[in-house]
């Protein structure tokens, strides 16, 4: 229905025209203007808002400090860094899937996917109050929920870190220790359940524990070392996994009159890409653990990629002898290894000591696999043979051959060159910590979800099929048949 149009005779006021010929009026009346004259005064409304835009920013800038070259490239990087830790869930979910069967691609990239999401809300909402809060007690820190963005002139003459830059790095980390569980529990697991429990995980467990030496809690003051995590991040990732994986118990068809049989993966391809994205990612997760751009960084990533390549190396030489062919999950494993390795001594280690750790690595987690095996706990990836048993021993061998720093002639801290036994005293004392926290907190948690949710794993007929008709309706490859 149209309006009728108004006689000329009438005043083409405001409180007489129409609702759609209202605007018009207005902007006729607003000093005269004619129809195309408002036209050409609307286009100028942009220009006067970035206008005052300019203005309000100067004014705003006029109360800060001149950026400072120290303060951007501080920031840029550990910017840069934090997209690398991030691009690590990619290898992750990588790794994990080609490792395991074709029927549960789905849910095992599902959750590698949306753990990372769940991760980060949790840190921010409560984790990163809890792991750099206030507090002095060297237990337990907090500084209300959430956090606070604010930029402060003191930040950027100190070229220090961004709140926000900061907590985008750490809540990757969060991730990080959440995925590792994802690998323990694969192929059984309900999909529910464990973001259930990976986002108690990244409130709560990592957050208070990883507190203990990254905030200058009791560990720190003890004297503990753990550069970027080893402990920190890894072990506890692979503790709270290996609680879940025992409660679970095995896969169907693991274990033959207690005799442990291969499960192939499904995609050695896809597991190679992604060992080699963690190897880039890594990148970020060490040197990015400076938490400057500064001159030791070049020398982490050194540090870094010898452990890397001793691993893979040494794991390559033993699984040949072992089982008489170089095995290309040993490889994978033997990378990852010596990464974990060197997580926790990357600032404190030589470069001949680095790649002697990664080395030492890549040989404990050939037989840590044949071990978790022979103990009757199933580990479809070897999660915990390279986070937990290598996480122990990459916080350990810093009180074997580690040196006091990054700096060429540092004091030795080992038992093994000057440093006495106190070091590796110090760094067991905190590899048990982790441990024991992790342990019973998790079993707590994963007990609580089961009783709560009529357990934590799918029926004997969904794990047959496959999780990805079971839990998501849905499969990896459907123009395939399934293997079974």
């Amino acid at each position: 229905m149209t309006a009728s149009p108004l006689p000329r005779s009438v005043p083409r006021t405001l409180r007489e025209a129409t609702l759609l010929e209202a605007p018009q009026v207005m902007l006729n009346q607003f000093r005269g203007l004619s129809s195309n004259r408002s036209l050409t005064w609307l286009a100028c409304v942009p220009v006067a808002l970035f206008g005052l835009g300019l203005f309000n920013l100067s004014a705003k800038a006029a109360e800060m400090p001149e950026l400072n070259a120290a303060f951007l490239a501080n920031n840029l990087w550990l910017f840069i860094a934090t997209i690398l830790v991030i691009f690590m869930n990619a290898g992750f979910a990588m790794v994990e899937a080609g490792m395991c069967r074709q029927k549960n691609a789905v849910n095992i990239l599902a959750k590698n996917l949306f753990v990372f999401a769940l991760a980060v809300t949790a840190y921010w909402v409560i984790g990163y109050s809890l792991m750099y809060g206030n507090g002095d007690n060297g237990w337990f820190y907090f500084a209300g929920l959430f956090f606070d963005p604010a930029v402060t002139p003191e930040m950027i003459t100190e070229a220090s870190l961004v709140p926000t830059v900061d907590f985008l790095f750490q809540a990757a980390f969060a991730g990080t220790a959440a995925t590792i569980v994802s690998g323990l529990v694969a192929e059984r697991v309900k999909f529910g359940e464990f973001v259930v429990f990976a986002l108690v995980l990244t409130a709560f467990i990592y957050p208070i524990s990883g507190s203990w030496q990254w905030n200058g809690g009791w560990l720190s003051e003890l004297g503990f070392i753990d550069f970027a995590g080893s402990s920190i991040v890894h072990s506890v990732g692979a503790w709270a996994g290996l609680v879940g994986a025992m409660l679970l118990g095995p896969r169907l068809g693991k274990f033959v009159d207690g005799r442990p049989q291969a499960i192939p993966g499904h995609n050695m391809a896809i597991a190679t890409l992604g060992a080699l994205i963690l190897w880039i990612g890594w990148y970020g997760f060490n040197p990015g653990s400076e938490l400057a751009m500064d001159q030791y960084v070049p020398y982490v990533a050194v540090t870094t990629t010898l452990a890397a390549a001793g691993g893979a190396i040494a794991a390559t030489i033993v699984s040949t002898l072992t089982s008489g062919k170089p095995d290309l999950t040993m490889i994978i494993n033997g990378i990852l290894a010596g990464l974990v390795s060197i997580t926790a001594g990357c600032g404190n280690m030589t470069l001949v000591g680095s790649w002697i750790a990664g080395a030492v690595g890549g040989i404990i987690v050939v037989f840590a696999v044949s071990a978790l095996d022979a103990s009757g706990i199933d580990d479809p990836v070897g999660a915990f043979s390279v986070h937990g048993v290598c996480g122990v021993w990459g916080t350990l061998v810093i009180g074997l051959w580690g040196v006091d720093g990054m700096d060429p002639g540092a004091a030795g801290l080992g038992l093994f060159n000057g440093g006495g036994i106190s070091q590796l005293g110090i760094q067991a004392v905190g590899c048990a910590a982790y441990a024991i926290w992790t342990i019973i907190t998790c079993w707590i948690v994963w007990k609580i979800i089961g009783a709560l949710f009529g357990g934590i794993r799918v029926t004997e007929s969904e794990e047959i099929e496959g999780l990805d008709i079971g839990e998501h309706g849905m499969e990896a490859y459907p123009d395939f048949a399934s293997a079974k």
